[in-house]
């Protein structure tokens, strides 16, 4: 670890666990009040606690104590253990989850959030002539950074009730897009968009580098904003651009944000002009790495999956977006197979796919390749639900920080109630998830310890104000391209 006080920060957290241990053993064991005290911000009992832990452990009747922004012990048997919590335990807030699951935050791994302002512009068209003919025009008409500012926070809203803690974004006025995020108080990976053409924030290539450099700087340890660099793809950018945004990210130790191997015409562009696939050609260019978040990834053969997982590089499927600008089918089970970490994706929340819910994407992505492969057996609930969590957090090189619910992690999770028709009977906590429930199942979500969403209300976004500002917004896009 970089930071030299991480090392005692981790045996001060692993002290602090085992002396919750030991005092709900005592309590269970004695029932009698133990003299062992300890304080917690966030203790949370009672709920079928799915961790996606490295043993994928179920917990019924669990408990999660917060400290900070730390998940500190995660447990079972809460109700009987913590019998004299009150004496014992001294929590700032505790939250009864008995009834409801409780998940870590889900993982939007790729997305425009902006976007949100622009949905349903246009859509049942092509990539390409949607790119150019719609969204492209009315951006360079439109987004501003006011514009931005609303779009997230907008996406913010939206995705926070559908139990998203974290989400990786391409945009422009990322710089704005990151300040929005922090002020909901999500987690993001947020990537400046560098092109070959003038963009709605810089206007030459020169100049996103600079606003990018800048932007870097400024978010440098931020625990919440993972500033990145973002070149849109090989078909936007030259080889200059992309060697370049690597250098960047790579002296500032950024991620970097890019689209891979969408659609056959990029395949099939990409053979014809570098003689290789997308993926090869930014292999040759040494662009790829173990700090690469590659969206797509559609149109791979299975050299390009070696190198995908050679370099380590965490790839995103994003099965509303593909199936509705018919891009493809990702191979995600042979992705999965060759050891690459494979997250989850909305993509945009227009044109390419107009809601931000990832929930639904669990849902289609497993049934994407049970159709595709002609086989029910293939890409299960319980792989879904890794995508959408640890695997996502994988994909964003992450790992180590969120997507599963342990001692030590961040403090990033949701609970999610079970008393909707939709909702029971459950036989199968996977099953249920990719299958029955959905976004607006999610009841509460905390981020890095904070609680942004308590009982289906949003704590951190003004929503009224938002929905307001977007119809306004509504119009002003309209008049615009008229």
């Amino acid at each position: 670890m970089k930071n030299p006080g991480a090392k005692f920060k981790s045996i001060s957290i692993r002290l602090f666990c085992c002396a919750i241990e030991l005092f709900l053993i005592s309590s269970a064991c004695a029932q009698a009040p133990s003299k062992l005290a300890v304080s917690v911000d966030l203790l949370i009992t009672g709920g079928t606690i799915v961790t996606m832990d490295p043993s994928r452990r179920i917990l019924e009747d669990g408990f999660i104590a917060v400290r900070g922004d730390e998940i500190v012990a995660v447990g079972s048997g809460a109700s009987a253990s913590l019998r004299f919590a009150p004496k014992g335990i001294d929590a700032k807030l505790k939250i009864d989850a008995r009834g409801k699951l409780i998940l870590p935050g889900f993982i939007n791994s790729h997305t425009h959030v902006p976007m949100t302002l622009l949905r349903g512009l246009r859509d049942d068209v092509t990539l390409e002539e949607w790119l150019t003919k719609f969204i492209f025009p009315a951006e360079a008409k439109n987004v501003t950074e006011e514009f931005v500012r609303w779009g997230t926070r907008l996406a913010a809203a939206e995705q926070i009730r559908g139990g998203v803690t974290t989400f990786a974004d391409m945009y422009y006025f990322e710089d704005a897009v990151a300040e929005e995020t922090k002020a909901a108080g999500m987690r993001g990976v947020l990537g400046e968009t560098i092109l070959d053409f003038p963009a709605p924030d810089n206007k030459t290539n020169d100049a996103m580098l600079e606003y990018t450099e800048k932007f870097l700087k400024r978010w440098q340890g931020d625990p919440l904003i993972h500033a990145a660099v973002a070149p849109h793809s090989i078909y936007t950018d030259s080889e200059k651009t992309l060697k370049d945004s690597a250098a960047l990210a790579r002296k500032y130790n950024a991620p970097l944000l890019i689209h891979v191997a969408e659609t056959k015409k990029e395949l099939n562009d990409s053979r014809e002009k570098n003689g290789t696939t997308p993926v090869q050609y930014l292999d040759k260019l040494g662009i790829l790495g173990p700090d690469v978040l590659a969206a797509h990834c559609v149109w791979v053969d299975e050299t390009d999956r070696k190198i995908l997982a050679q370099r380590q590089v965490g790839c995103v499927h994003n099965p509303s977006s593909n199936m509705m600008l018919a891009s493809g089918v990702a191979p995600v089970i042979e992705e999965r197979a060759a050891g690459i970490a494979v997250g989850l994706g909305t993509d945009g929340a227009a044109g390419s796919n107009n809601d931000l819910s990832l929930m639904e994407e669990m849902d289609l992505a497993a049934k994407l390749q049970k159709i595709t492969k002609m086989d029910p057996r293939e890409l299960g609930a319980k792989a879904v639900a890794e995508m959408a969590t640890i695997e996502g957090a994988r994909a964003l090189h992450m790992e180590k920080e969120i997507g599963s619910l342990e001692t030590g992690k961040r403090a990033d999770l949701i609970l999610i109630g079970l008393d909707a028709p939709n909702a029971v009977p459950m036989y199968d906590v996977y099953a249920q998830l990719a299958y029955a429930l959905k976004g607006s199942d999610v009841e509460s979500v905390i981020i890095h310890g904070r609680v942004v969403m308590r009982d289906r209300k949003l704590l951190t976004v003004d929503e009224p104000s938002v929905i307001a500002r977007a119809k306004e917004f509504e119009g002003k896009v309209e008049a615009s391209l008229k």
